[in-house]
């Protein structure tokens, strides 16, 4: 089974930039869908972008379209998230999870069984 590695987490200004990275070892990335969640504290685990197998078709949830972009290099084994313009609200701890299937209905954490330990984003001035 695949094991994930989220990195790049920190404290970032608002408006700024940040790229997460989610490396997976154990077995091929490119047969998983992968999917960037949140959480912030006293909140419950929220998804925010997927992205699918075969296609590369990529979703994103409403409170991220058009700032943030996820990419995958299969052949590093390795998904990204891009962050632009970041906002306080953005701060969380983010996690990258996988699953065999597509990204349909990657809205439920319910639905991926391997994920990351998770990566602390800061944002704040």
């Amino acid at each position: 089974q695949v094991q994930l590695v989220e990195s790049g987490g920190g404290l970032v200004q608002p408006g700024g930039s940040l790229r997460l990275s989610c490396i997976a070892s154990g077995d091929t990335l490119a047969a998983y869908a992968i999917g960037w969640f949140r959480q912030a504290p006293g909140k419950e685990r929220e998804a925010i972008s997927c992205i699918s197998t075969m296609n590369g078709n990529t979703y994103y949830t409403d409170p991220v379209k058009g700032r943030f972009t996820i990419s995958r290099d299969n052949a590093k084994n390795t998904a990204y998230l891009q962050m632009n313009i970041v906002k306080p609200e953005d701060t969380a701890v983010y996690y990258c999870a996988a699953k065999l299937t597509t990204c349909n209905g990657y809205g439920r954490p319910a639905g991926f069984p391997y994920w990351g330990q998770g990566t602390q984003v800061s944002v704040s001035s």
